[in-house]
């Protein structure tokens, strides 16, 4: 697997932006949590502040900003394509209908739906309103009610439906702009009254049914694999964003609070301002009412575990603590914050190994230990120079034939290694060696 790129002025989900702080209520209970174990990072550690739910908000929000507009044409098209199709059985089977006018008006209120919503879509950015799916929906039952009504007891004259399936290419066409739930629940409707209707019908013979069978594909088929890469094109955004957040941490210096502990400290240090204003304005009296003075003790509280995390809590920690891909999976043992020390090459390097052993073994349960250290005793005048500490890759799950080439190219660049194969996954011993910074 290659290593996944950024274009440039991506959004990176999280950032706090000027003026997005907003005052929050801060509850007394929170002065009573207690820091964190200094060099553990546990995969529930901090599972409550993880940021999954805004990068998925940020891969959906603008569901066109992202490649989705490209995306979204593309099943228009594809829906359009089978549609043509299906008109095209209609006015071939047409000569044989002996009353076309329910299928026609089923064809014609299609058409009418059909041009109505895109209209509304390009008017609303792009966007389908609520109220704007209802109405695709009860036009598509309508379609399909009359366009089976048309094509009932009609197979010994080679007559069958051909708008109801057309409804699944509308269908194709709405899964970029709703929930594919939603999508995925009105193709099963239509493909349960498209089947019902296939099988209540009476033949002469079983060969009739084959042309219904391609009918009720064409109208199921197209929506569900519309959803499927619906699903896959924003898992690979929201795993785009994730790599952005996470390689922000490299450039941290050894102790350093992560980027959710910098917004929360942004709202702390507003309630504060906006307490000690209150105060110095004469909105709050003196002295301070008792929920006054609690909130003031939880603000004091707050910020002083805060001051003593990031005096315990190295960049890796927080790219893993912060990561809605390796927060799961992976388990760091940091007791002396060794990973600070690293050179930026060296962190990169090792940020990019463990992503590439999850992202490789994606669909099964791997996980990946790191631990870190001992500092190893040196000798020499030139050795005092370097601080020498091993690194404990443990994986499970992560067959060494399934590991990407420039995974072993990125573990050389934190140094020499040595691995080994242990209940069919992998372990990897490195050697790290950097600068002592009792030097710098």
């Amino acid at each position: 697997m290659s290593r996944p790129t950024v274009e440039p002025g991506a959004v990176i989900p999280g950032a706090v932006a000027p003026g997005a702080v907003s005052r929050a209520a801060v509850t007394p209970g929170a002065a009573g949590q207690a820091p964190a174990s200094p060099g553990a990072t546990r995969p529930d550690a901090r599972r409550s502040l993880r940021r999954t739910g805004r990068i998925v908000k940020a891969a959906r929000a603008d569901p066109n900003g992202l490649g989705g507009r490209h995306l979204g044409v593309g099943l228009v098209f594809s829906g359009g394509s089978i549609a043509v199709f299906l008109f095209w059985r209609f006015v071939v089977q047409l000569p044989g209908t002996p009353s076309p006018l329910p299928s026609l008006a089923a064809w014609l209120i299609l058409l009418i739906a059909t041009v109505f919503t895109v209209a509304v879509v390009q008017r609303s950015s792009t966007r389908m309103p609520p109220w704007l799916f209802t109405f695709a929906l009860i036009t598509g039952a309508v379609v399909v009610i009359l366009d089976l009504a048309g094509s009932a007891g009609r197979s010994y004259a080679d007559v069958y439906p051909t708008a109801a399936p057309a409804v699944g290419a509308l269908l194709t066409g709405l899964v970029t702009l709703r929930e594919p739930r939603d999508v995925l629940a009105a193709t099963g409707v239509l493909g349960v009254l498209t089947a019902g209707a296939a099988l209540l019908e009476d033949r002469a013979s079983l060969l009739t049914l084959a042309p219904e069978i391609l009918s009720i594909a064409l109208g199921i088929v197209p929506p569900v694999l519309g959803v499927i890469i619906v699903r896959s094109f924003r898992r690979m955004v929201e795993l785009e964003l994730d790599l952005v957040l996470v390689q922000s941490t490299v450039s941290q210096p050894r102790y350093a609070v992560g980027m959710l502990a910098s917004e929360e400290l942004a709202r702390l240090d507003l309630d504060a301002e906006t307490l000690l204003d209150d105060v110095a304005q004469g909105r709050t009296p003196l002295p301070l009412a008792p929920e006054t003075s609690s909130t003031a003790a939880s603000l004091a509280t707050q910020l002083r575990l805060h001051l003593i995390n990031g005096r315990t809590e190295t960049w890796l920690h927080h790219a893993v603590t912060e990561s809605e891909f390796l927060g799961p999976s992976v388990t760091v043992q940091d007791p002396s914050g060794l990973a600070g020390l690293l050179a930026p090459s060296q962190r990169d390097a090792l940020l990019l190994t463990i992503w590439l052993l999850i992202s490789d073994t994606a669909r099964t349960a791997s996980t990946v230990s790191l631990t870190l250290g001992p500092i190893s005793p040196t000798h020499g005048t030139v050795s005092r120079k370097k601080v020498r500490f091993p690194i404990e890759l443990m994986t499970t799950g992560v067959p060494r034939r399934r590991v990407d080439p420039e995974t072993w190219q990125a573990i050389r660049i934190v140094g020499p290694h040595v691995d080994t194969i242990r209940d069919g996954s992998l372990r990897v011993d490195i050697e790290c060696s950097v600068d002592n910074p009792a030097d710098a």
